[in-house]
């Protein structure tokens, strides 16, 4: 991608590209490459069942619609136990993982915790899915971090919810914004974190923080020429579709395909089922660390799940040491990174009832 007053080096493209995708992830920012995927119509209000899980028989379901801090329109659905005592139940908010969207895993994981006696909201992160917010699929570690705080505003205003018996739920790249969020938000009286990324670690450092200065000093000035790019357009450029399999891929990826772009899991509104980011999603994570105030959120109890085999342990790991007590590191045997999406057999479901049961109760 060159602009009027420079000639395309395409071999230090290549190279910042590689640096980025390195840097960021799966298919983060694929620089010097034309927009092959644009942004899915923002659409709210579809009432028909398009949850790539089963509905249960035991909830009570209902598609909401509120504004975050920021006067973004957040679209989520809400779910109930549907043989509910009268008075006042304990609430759990859930969002991610980083690209999907409510019909995903955070549907499963809300629904089911509602199964189990929680009224439960499962929301779209701003910019993404039915949320409002334009130009469509961008993210912010803070708008992102604030929407946790809204969809608390939200379900603490129910009648039938006790707003000092309210917990969260944050999967893959939401698992760190749910811990940011609830590091700053004392309303939230407990936040498990399943199958976490850190988005700001893994965009600034790359995986397992291999990333050199040099390298993410050219990636950032690769990030400045698209900025005069989309300046110039008007638009901002979309990167490639994600989770789209060429051949040699490492597992990670072959397992993300497996979810998101397959009938196990793909939805059409997803960033991650054939969709995409912009390409300048990358800049306000570049150098804005989400978990500094992790140890905050002591004396609250916090519970991370990690699968053993997942490429993304070490985020549960370190984040974990860097907690302050009351904290528990559950590692699930023999499973990766996606499995705890939507495995119901590997997620601890369990583990999740017993865990808010003793801290959000009476």
């Amino acid at each position: 991608m060159s602009t009027p007053n420079e000639t395309v080096n395409h071999d230090e493209l290549d190279e910042g590209r590689r640096t980025l995708l390195k840097m960021t992830g799966v298919g983060v920012a694929a620089l010097g490459v034309a927009s092959v995927a644009g942004p899915p119509v923002f659409a709210q209000g579809t009432t028909e069942w398009d949850k790539v899980f089963p509905k249960s028989d035991n909830v009570d379901h209902e598609k909401v619609n509120f504004k975050n801090r920021y006067g973004i329109t957040l679209s989520a659905d809400l779910y109930l136990p549907k043989n509910r005592p009268d008075g006042q139940l304990a609430a759990i908010v859930v969002s991610g993982p980083f690209g999907a969207v409510k019909e995903q895993s955070s549907g499963l994981y809300a629904q089911t915790m509602a199964e189990r006696g929680f009224v439960t909201l499962a929301f779209d992160p701003s910019y993404t899915g039915e949320s409002g917010g334009e130009p469509r699929n961008v993210a912010s570690p803070d708008i992102n971090t604030e929407d946790f705080s809204a969809a608390v505003d939200f379900i603490g205003l129910r009648p039938d919810v006790d707003r000092e018996r309210i917990g969260v739920i944050g999967v893959c790249g939401w698992g760190g914004m749910a811990l940011n969020a609830v590091a700053v938000d004392k309303r939230v009286k407990a936040v498990v974190a399943s199958t976490m990324y850190d988005m700001t670690r893994v965009m600034s450092k790359g995986y397992n923080d291999s990333v050199s200065l040099e390298q993410r000093t050219k990636a950032l000035e690769q990030l400045g020429q698209q900025r005069w790019a989309d300046a110039e357009k008007g638009a901002p450029a979309y990167q490639p579709p994600y989770n789209v399999l060429k051949g040699g891929e490492a597992q990670f990826l072959v397992d993300y395909h497996d979810y998101y772009s397959t009938p196990r899991g793909y939805h059409k509104r997803a960033v991650n089922s054939g969709n995409a980011w912009t390409q300048t999603t990358p800049l306000s994570f570049m150098n804005m660390p989400i978990l500094t105030y992790i140890a905050e959120i002591s004396p609250r109890p916090v519970l991370f799940i990690h699968g053993e085999k997942a490429h993304s342990r070490y985020f549960s790991e370190t984040a974990f040491a860097a907690a302050a007590e009351p904290k528990e590191l559950m590692i699930i045997p023999g499973a990766n990174h996606t499995d705890l999406y939507d495995k119901v057999n590997v997620i601890p479901f369990d583990k999740l009832q017993q865990f808010f049961d003793q801290h959000l109760s009476v």
